[in-house]
């Protein structure tokens, strides 16, 4: 390594007693225990915490300074790759197309409108501005826009602001007939609001001083007093708020990993008190719409693990009222699905690859599906009821993304827009593929390459395996803008669909879950040992990349095989998982219990834990090159959790690899807002991945 000594942090023993066990932390100083204005306000962040923080980024600045040149050019070409003046395909809503696109260079888009039918985006085309976000944003170190819409009667636009990155959200709403504010400002907003259908009314969830969603209020969308609609008194569940797809309904939605619960407010009476739809019972996750006469539910009740659609005539459609429609099949897992005037389209998964079902109302279906034996279905729909088209995405990783127009009756399909790359991409000199791997305990692990056409399979190239694994997320094949700096340089890459994951259906996600959450890491570990095998890549030439509870799992395979890898990126890296899931002041700790165990009141529990925790589990082992991002004001994995993990691996390898830690001083969980700095961030990452692949940090040392 270089002559620059990596910051030492001191040892201060903090002992736990917790459930008759006992554990020593060394490094708990690292959180400030005023951290929840520090969200608020990094600046209050206590004076040795931050002398540390900087040491550390000082640190892994100077260890990779040879890469700042490598990091420039990467930082160029997916640049490259982003249309700079782009726009969205025009959704239109009434009398207007609703749009959101670039200026130039801008980091930050234009919500813009224009008459419907009308082409072109801009002054001249006859846009109205909607929202600015670049003047909005100019002089900010962090400025992130989350729920951005206008009222249905096309008159008001509101939309949430987080300037500081810890989805503290700020809710405004002004005329568009004035460009003036109405009311005040709607503070500590979690993000997410709705008008009601007549536009009368704003509905918003509030966070609390642990920044956890606890109540949904109402105003009169031109100001008001704010009135209180529900207040969730269980600190373990989430709150969504929407409205029905055919406007008869608010719905507001409570619910975690595994339990639902749905409240209406009919659209006829906004004010009303909101009913129960089917109570929460613990295990039954359900989600509705209403379709014109009926409610349609989609469910895992009544053992239906992929989900099944029920139907109910009721006005409130309790469980009991309840007549099962598209049976539950296992390994067709219902992702969701879109109601319309005249049809319903489903979305499925099978064997990781999407499809889309379309239904008219007397119930004959088709399927949209595509050929590729990769590759990613999306459905987008729109702001319209009473039509016939709705809108998807198609994509995979050697395609970029195409909206299509699709008209449900007709079956056409109108390719409204292509990702335009404005450097350059042949999807011929790319080859995608897919492979499967095959656990300890038998199942069968989807894993899709990325690579040049002719990239050597003799296990020479350097590959990248990504991986994830938690909460039911997917890992779908879509196409990557970043992904080819690395493709065009003759590396491989692969995404794992690892069990926790629901690419396999839910079922997928509770094999990887809790009880059986090792199979996550040993799923991936698998894949690894596949590639090697099937010589797409040799030991010690992997790079393994995983964020938040991706970054669990690089924490997790670093310590059951370190030799595996030759650099490990986990970014925002939830790793200290004992101490996180036993500490109730964070944000996710109650509502995070359904999937990893309560190890407060559960002995099981905290064993279970204890025993892959990454941070728990770093033991006198050698490890391999490490480089951990965070943020500051991240409020979902903290800053903390990866400055203890550096310390802790630093202290405990007996190689000589260099293990680095960077935070960003000004963003959150999802680091840098902009669209074009958020790619500096990655251009670190890959630099990261080269240089240590390629040994430098060895000719450095």
């Amino acid at each position: 390594m270089s002559a620059t000594k990596p910051p030492v942090a001191p040892k201060v023993p903090h002992r736990i007693e917790q459930l008759g066990r006992v554990r020593v932390d060394d490094y708990a100083w690292m959180k400030d225990d005023n951290w929840q204005q520090v969200l608020r306000d990094p600046k209050v962040l206590r004076a040795d915490v931050r002398t540390h923080l900087d040491a550390e980024n000082a640190f892994t600045k100077a260890v990779l300074a040879s890469t700042e040149d490598l990091q420039a050019k990467l930082f160029a070409e997916m640049k490259g790759r982003i249309k700079e003046d782009d726009s969205s395909v025009p959704s239109p809503d009434g009398p207007w197309d609703y749009y959101v696109r670039y200026d130039l260079g801008a980091e930050h888009p234009i919500h813009g409108r224009r008459p419907r039918g009308h082409e072109g985006a801009g002054p001249a085309d006859g846009e109205e501005v909607l929202l600015d976000e670049p003047a909005l944003a100019r002089g900010k170190a962090f400025f992130q826009v989350g729920a951005a819409s206008h009222s249905p009667d096309h008159a008001l636009f509101g939309w949430a602001a987080d300037e500081q990155g810890s989805e503290y959200y700020r809710i405004r709403v002004k005329d568009l007939a004035t460009g003036q504010d109405v009311g005040p400002p709607i503070e500590s907003a979690y993000g997410d609001f709705v008008f009601s259908p007549d536009s009368r009314w704003i509905f918003w969830i509030w966070r609390d001083e642990n920044a956890r969603p606890a109540k949904v209020f109402r105003r009169a969308a031109r100001g008001g007093d704010d009135a209180l609609v529900y207040e969730e008194l269980d600190d373990g569940m989430f709150l969504g708020v929407g409205v029905a797809s055919d406007d008869s309904h608010i719905l507001i939605h409570v619910g975690n990993q595994e339990t639902t619960e749905i409240l209406l407010i009919p659209a006829s009476d906004p004010t009303a008190a909101p009913l129960i739809a089917e109570p929460r019972r613990v295990g039954v996750k359900y989600s509705l719409d209403h379709w014109t006469d009926r409610w349609v539910i989609r469910t895992n009740d009544d053992g239906a693990v992929d989900f099944k659609l029920c139907t109910s005539d009721a006005a409130v459609p309790a469980k009991a009222t309840w007549r099962n429609w598209i049976a539950h099949q296992p390994g067709r897992y219902i992702t969701g699905f879109a109601a319309y005037a005249g049809h319903l389209v489903r979305a499925e998964r099978v064997n990781a690859l999407d499809r889309l079902v379309v239904m008219d109302r007397s119930g004959a279906e088709h399927i949209v599906a595509f050929d590729e034996e990769a590759y990613a279905l999306n459905l987008e729909g729109g702001y319209e009821y009473a039509t016939a088209t709705t809108r998807f995405v198609y994509q995979s990783p050697t395609t970029p993304r195409q909206t299509f127009d699709y008209d449900m009756a007709t079956r056409a399909r109108t390719l409204r827009k292509t990702q335009e790359i404005p450097s350059g991409h042949d999807p011929a000199r790319y080859v995608a593929r897919r492979l499967t791997a095959r656990a300890a305990d038998g199942a069968e692990v989807p894993i899709t390459l990325l690579m040049l056409k002719d990239a050597p399979q003799d296990g020479s190239a350097p590959l990248l395996l990504y991986g994830y694994g938690s909460y039911g997320h997917a890992m779908e094949p879509s196409f990557s803008i970043r992904n080819l700096s690395l493709v065009d340089r003759g590396w491989i890459w692969a995404t794992a669909h690892i069990r926790g994951g629901s690419d396999k259906g839910w079922g997928w996600f509770l094999d990887g879950r809790r009880e059986k959450k090792t199979n996550t890491f040993t799923d991936f570990i698998a894949c690894a040992e596949h590639l090697v095998a099937q010589k797409y890549a040799a030991e010690g030439r992997i790079a393994a990349y995983g964020g938040s509870a991706g970054g669990m799992l690089m924490g997790a395979v670093a310590n059951l095989r370190p030799d595996l890898w030759g650099a490990i990126i986990a970014a925002v890296p939830f790793v200290d998982v004992l101490n996180t899931m036993s500490d109730t002041s964070l944000p996710l700790t109650p509502p995070e219990w359904p999937e990893w165990g309560n190890p407060i009141e559960d002995p099981a529990a905290y064993d279970r834990i204890a025993g892959y925790s990454p941070y728990d589990r770093v033991s006198a082992q050698a490890y391999p090159p490490i480089l951990a991002t965070g943020g500051l004001s991240d409020p979902r994995v903290t800053y903390w959790e990866p400055a203890k993990w550096v310390a802790k691996l630093r202290a405990s390898s007996t190689g000589d690899a260099p293990i680095l830690l960077k935070i960003n001083m000004e963003a959150g969980h999802g680091g840098a807002s902009g669209r074009f700095d958020f790619l500096k961030e990655i251009a670190l990452d890959y630099a990261f991945a080269i240089w240590a692949l390629e040994k430098d940090w060895k000719a450095a040392g």
